[in-house]
């Protein structure tokens, strides 16, 4: 395994389950470091690093979705080799949808779970306008009003230069995502954030058209980047929802969670 490719704060071989996190545009793989407090001993959690990032800094951040999900399907090999989950943050929902089309198809594998967070359904057409190749003080507009971008990043000319090509990069990933009619046949879960205003509940809602099998939504209170806000309530959720997966039947069920 090469390790470059995952963040796994706590390696445990005893582990019944893999959880593998896939970030957001601009994310990495340590942003899930400090997962692993807030699941039990028989959930791994690992970070998966898209390339540009982290160890893989040397490397061209891929453009095209289709092609990052299928160099991403190839890295992750390594660690299917026991029952695994997939969570993906916004970018990371859409490639994590992607990697399991390609898995059920390549290899006849399917994630236990997937977990779909503040990202609209796959095949929803996009109707807000691309700016992944906006001129840079407009892109530096659209960041700040994302709010997911460390000030520090966006005030340092020196971090700009260095992180504006990556989340150019990222957000063509998404921007000129075409969904290709795959379908799963695993558990989804679809998370979205109360005050989000970028993933309403009902795009979130239409995860369930693609996947045959059982189907939830859950509201944390928050914006688009409630997980870092809601980290422990997100994680505790996956992890219950981890042990209700063998007791699911069809259906789709709601839950708001954290609102005051």
């Amino acid at each position: 395994m090469i390790r470059k490719y995952f963040l796994c704060p706590k390696p445990n071989p005893k582990a019944q389950i893999r959880l593998l996190c896939f970030s957001h545009a601009g994310g990495r793989a340590g942003i899930f470091r400090e997962w692993p407090q807030y699941f039990p001993d028989s959930i791994e959690v690992s970070g998966v690093e898209f390339p540009g990032r982290g160890m893989r800094m040397n490397e061209s951040p891929e453009t095209n979705a289709l092609q990052l999900a299928a160099a991403t399907a190839e890295t992750i090999r390594p660690l299917l080799d026991r029952p695994f989950a997939f969570f993906g943050h916004s970018m990371g929902a859409l490639l994590a949808f992607e990697i399991s089309v390609l898995l059920k198809k390549q290899c006849g594998i399917s994630p236990r779970h997937l977990f779909a967070s503040a990202h609209p359904a796959p095949q929803d057409p996009r109707t807000k306008p691309v700016f992944y190749n906006l001129p840079e003080s407009e892109l530096m507009e659209e960041l700040r009003r994302l709010n997911g971008t460390p000030v520090e990043v966006l005030e340092n000319p020196e971090l700009r230069n260095l992180f504006l090509p990556l989340i150019r990069a990222d957000f063509s990933v998404v921007q000129t995502y075409v969904y290709q009619g795959g379908v799963l046949d695993c558990p989804v879960s679809a998370f979205g954030g109360l005050s989000d205003p970028e993933t309403t509940k009902d795009s979130l809602m239409r995860w369930k058209d693609v996947t045959t099998g059982p189907f939830n939504i859950t509201m944390f209170a928050g914006e688009h980047f409630f997980l870092n806000t809601a980290t422990r309530l997100v994680c505790q959720t996956i992890s219950s929802r981890l042990r209700l997966t063998a007791a699911d039947t069809s259906g789709v069920s709601a839950r708001v969670l954290g609102q005051r």
